[in-house]
């Protein structure tokens, strides 16, 4: 077979072809695209009423919503990048990606991904500024302040993924490449390559330490900050209200990297190549199921304003 790079001048491979789930007999597809539209749907359902909640209720105008609607916002663009593929996989056998399309979707995957990190770190900044210092929260946290801080979570990730994109499309490619996955992520589609693959593997190992580890750390940061904080308050009221400020978060947080340890450990591990797959699926979609469950059901004022905006007092 010819084997080309694009530059934007040579043959572009004619197509990218995904491997999907390899084990899985033909008859189970069908049950595993209605498996992935369940959750899909509940996905843009929840992270829907989660929005629409929070920008309709007055109550909820307050930073840590804001940043509730910035999260519930990128756990739908997160999935819409690689689910509605897979879907059209399972169902109708659709396989095949162009080149630019494949190269968008593995942008758009990794550059959402790393926004919902950065966001998750701001959030924790917030819960730590409320607990730290309560009586300054309005004034450190005002709505410019909380409007920069998402821009730069949203700008930071949508730069950082670039240099691994244009490298990795720089690579050689057969005409057909085969990508052993069900959408295209970095690591799959550098290994499709004919190219040496190191220094692309080095280059995605040290952005996914900067996008995953470091965010990590920050949030440990703010909240063992916001924790000796809570131990100097005397009062148990006041360590109640303390805790159920941040449970939701932590929740939220362990489950994002919990999703994270699952596909590296898949990745990893000596496993089959279905389970290195299944590892980043889940990756791909625990989190933005889960996510808005958490918040309606840890959160009082979250839960009102959908059960006012579902059943409005006629």
């Amino acid at each position: 077979m010819e084997t080309t790079a694009w530059n934007g001048s040579e043959k572009s491979p004619t197509t990218f072809y995904l491997t999907g789930i390899p084990s899985p007999p033909t008859h189970l597809f069908l049950p595993i695209f209605f498996l992935f539209l369940l959750l899909y749907l509940l996905i843009l359902v929840g992270n829907t009423l989660i929005l629409v909640a929070v920008v309709a209720e007055p109550s909820l105008h307050k930073p840590v919503f804001f940043f509730l609607i910035n999260l519930s916002a990128l756990d739908i663009l997160f999935t819409t990048t690689t689910v509605p593929k897979m879907l059209s996989l399972f169902l109708f056998g659709d396989r095949l990606l162009s080149f630019p399309a494949c190269f968008l979707q593995m942008y758009l995957f990794h550059s959402f991904s790393c926004s919902e990190a950065f966001i998750l770190v701001v959030m924790a900044y917030d819960r730590y500024v409320a607990i730290y210092r309560p009586l300054h929260h309005p004034v450190h946290m005002t709505p410019q302040t909380n409007a920069v801080l998402a821009a730069s979570a949203w700008l930071t990730a949508l730069l950082l993924p670039i240099p691994a994109v244009v490298q990795t499309s720089k690579m050689a490619y057969n005409n057909i490449a085969y990508i052993y996955h069900c959408f295209c992520d970095h690591l799959a589609l550098v290994q499709a390559s004919c190219s040496d693959t190191t220094p692309q593997t080095l280059m995605g190992f040290c952005i996914a330490m900067v996008v995953s580890f470091l965010p990590l750390l920050l949030v440990l940061l703010s909240y063992a900050h916001a924790l000796a904080s809570v131990f100097c308050i005397k009062s148990q009221e006041g360590h109640s209200k303390a805790f159920s400020t941040c449970s939701s978060h932590l929740l939220v947080v362990g489950t994002y990297y919990s999703s994270i340890a699952v596909a590296y450990v898949a990745y990893r591990a000596d496993l089959p190549l279905d389970f290195h797959i299944m590892g980043t699926v889940v990756y791909a979609i625990l989190t933005p199921v889960l996510n808005p469950l958490i918040y309606t059901l840890r959160n009082k004022d979250v839960k009102a304003a959908i059960i006012k905006m579902t059943y409005p007092r006629r």
